[in-house]
């Protein structure tokens, strides 16, 4: 637990206002720890600018972000009857699955068309976490954007897990999380600003998890 806790540390000391979320910082990625160990994907929405971070958050879990998780020898081997099967390998990194929910335009349109916006995210959380463990993480700066409560509100009445970063003010979404990161700040702008730095941890800490020397020990 040591790399973790070092990853914690240096973020509230470069970001000093983050200190009174260490706590749910440290909870949401042992929530993110859990559904990766559990088989599951992790599930990001948010609009506008946490749509970004969205998109952002699945790039830096999905390949390597700081250490290189290059295949194992087990892995390299499953393509060893391919032609020029080991330069492939040698391309590939293993991942931790996540799926950025904004990211879908045909399938988001569709649902807007045809049901309603407030249903773009519920509609793929029900998708699917229906019968695979996976973990929401809801990004919204003000926690009441009806389209990501709506999501929570799916992946709750689903039993599945639900991460929110939100800004410092209560909110509906925050009743729908089983961890919501409360960023101490309430322009959007300033919410976005923290939450950058706080998604960077989650991922450096749940890498080191399960690709670091450690190996979680």
């Amino acid at each position: 637990m040591a790399e973790y806790n070092r990853i914690l540390d240096e973020l509230t000391a470069n970001y000093p206002a983050l200190i009174p979320c260490a706590g749910d910082i440290r909870a949401a990625f042992e929530l993110i720890a859990g559904c990766f160990e559990g088989g599951g994907k992790l599930l990001v929405c948010g609009n506008g600018g946490s749509a970004a971070d969205s998109g952002h958050i699945a790039g830096e879990l999905m390949k390597g972000f700081k250490l290189s998780r290059k295949l194992g020898g087990g892995e390299t081997a499953l393509f060893e009857k391919i032609p020029q099967g080991a330069q492939l390998a040698a391309m590939l990194q293993n991942a931790l699955p996540a799926v950025a929910l904004d990211a879908h335009t045909a399938l988001i349109t569709a649902v807007m068309n045809d049901t309603s916006a407030d249903a773009v995210f519920a509609q793929q959380v029900w998708a699917y976490a229906k019968n695979s463990p996976d973990t929401l993480l809801a990004l919204s700066t003000t926690g009441s954007s009806a389209n990501i409560v709506n999501a929570a509100k799916t992946a709750f009445a689903l039993g599945r897990k639900v991460i929110s970063v939100t800004g410092a003010l209560s909110s509906e979404l925050e009743k729908f999380s089983d961890v919501c990161v409360k960023i101490p700040e309430t322009e959007t702008y300033r919410v976005q600003e923290l939450t950058l730095p706080v998604y960077h941890a989650l991922c450096a800490m749940a890498e080191e998890y399960f690709f670091g020397s450690d190996m979680g020990e």
